[in-house]
């Protein structure tokens, strides 16, 4: 009983010294800031129209007539030029949502963004996106 304690005691003082080691050590994925050049190629999708006026990730309230976008991981405000890579037609958005939350997708667009890249029918398109700096 006393060496199943001890042994016990020992794994739990390693696990925690090596959790603490890999933190310290370990480089943190760097989410890129707006005076980062950020570009990424891959699907794009747009909101459905029953999330207008519904609450995005920054607070504000979705609106499918202004420009902006869900990204997973730039920060909020970053302005972003998305190019439809099939016919080359490109709209400028704000990021201020998270998402897409479907695999294989890199952004999703406002109906209005969407429109401009001319892919509401496709419903998805392969897009470019690249951050724009004013």
């Amino acid at each position: 009983m006393r060496l199943t304690r001890f042994a016990a005691l020992l794994l739990l003082a390693l696990l925690a010294s090596g959790c603490a080691d890999r933190q310290a050590t370990q480089p943190t994925k760097a989410t890129p800031t707006t005076q980062d050049r950020f570009s990424q190629s891959g699907k794009a999708s747009y909101y459905a129209r029953m999330h207008h006026g519904q609450r995005t990730a920054n607070g504000e309230t979705h609106d499918q007539n202004a420009l902006v976008a869900a990204h997973r991981s730039l920060p909020f405000g970053t302005r972003v030029r998305v190019t439809n890579e099939r016919n080359g037609r490109q709209v400028v958005v704000r990021i201020n949502d998270r998402g897409p939350f479907r695999r294989g997708r890199i952004i999703d667009l406002s109906r209005a963004a969407a429109a401009q890249l001319d892919m509401l029918e496709s419903g998805v398109a392969r897009v470019r996106i690249e951050t724009v700096h004013d």
